[in-house]
């Protein structure tokens, strides 16, 4: 034999053996949130995690889901095309009831003009109890998201977790916001007060104050710039005109605003943009890297 013809069959004895090797596979992890916190219920939803190891430097999506939903159970189809487009997931289990539209209106809302702000800021960082939320501060988003990555970089080494916190904060450069209604509108709440990578709303809550204007913390500036921003509605949704004012006054470039007309399947359009497959191309816009 020839060694032109050794090399030859060398050449594709390794071809071969890299078309069996196996390939990496997807880890799929179901956290119940009182292994990161003992202070927690058994009885809330888990949280999950999907990765690929192999993509160690991946970004990392927090999906937030809306009032009353089980990130098990969300947006498969959105989750696959976040995979995909080279995210790893993190569906975050938290206090998800009651939403601002059951709080903060008639007599609370007279009285308390900035009720949304306020029951989103203890929602979400858990610092200082308020008067309109009954939320303890082991409850809120954020020091549950930072203690679950501790747990992850504890029991989960493949994973290489660590590279996503910085100190007993997340690491937020590293990190997209995603969520659908309430979960958009925390999604936003948060991304205002820390520079995120991205962050993408789905009919993303339509916050009032009083005399039916929209919330004054939409207007805050925000630490996110608006090119890492983008959002979506449906037209037929009730509260479409003022999801649009929002997203005008949160700064959203217009071309970064997804208004939704796809013949609504069921009940009701609020969710669809995030259950519909139709929609697939305007996940993977949203999910494109920034420039």
């Amino acid at each position: 034999m020839t060694p032109r013809w050794c090399a030859a069959l060398l050449a594709a004895g390794l071809l071969l053996m890299l078309a069996e090797a196996p390939q990496a596979a997807e880890q799929r992890l179901l956290i119940a949130p009182r292994l990161t916190d003992a202070r927690l219920p058994e009885t809330e939803a888990h949280h999950l995690v999907i990765y690929n190891a192999d993509r160690r430097d991946a970004p990392l999506l927090i999906w937030l889901s809306g009032t009353g939903g089980n990130p098990a159970a969300g947006p498969q189809r959105l989750y696959e095309t976040a995979l995909r487009q080279g995210y790893r997931l993190l569906a975050l289990s938290y206090v998800n009831t009651p939403a601002v539209a059951q709080v903060c209106v008639g007599p609370t809302l007279r009285t308390l003009p900035d009720c949304a702000g306020q029951f989103r800021q203890q929602r979400a960082w858990g610092q200082v109890p308020t008067r309109v939320l009954a939320d303890r501060p082991e409850d809120a988003i954020v020091p549950r998201l930072v203690r679950l990555l501790q747990h992850l970089a504890r029991n989960d080494a493949s994973g290489d977790w660590m590279q996503y916190l910085d100190g007993e904060e997340p690491r937020w450069q590293r990190l997209v916001l995603a969520g659908q209604s309430q979960g958009g509108g925390m999604a936003a709440f948060i991304a205002q007060t820390r520079q995120v990578a991205g962050v993408i709303l789905f009919s993303g809550g339509w916050d009032r104050r009083a005399g039916g204007g929209i919330a004054h913390w939409y207007s805050r500036p925000s630490q996110t710039p608006p090119q890492l921003w983008h959002a979506s509605f449906h037209t037929l949704e009730p509260q479409a005109a003022a999801m649009a004012q929002i997203y005008r006054e949160l700064g959203i470039p217009q071309a970064q605003v997804h208004a939704l007309s796809e013949p609504v399947i069921g009940a009701h359009p609020h969710g669809k943009g995030i259950s519909n497959p139709a929609y697939r191309a305007m996940w993977e816009q949203m999910l494109q890297p920034a420039p």
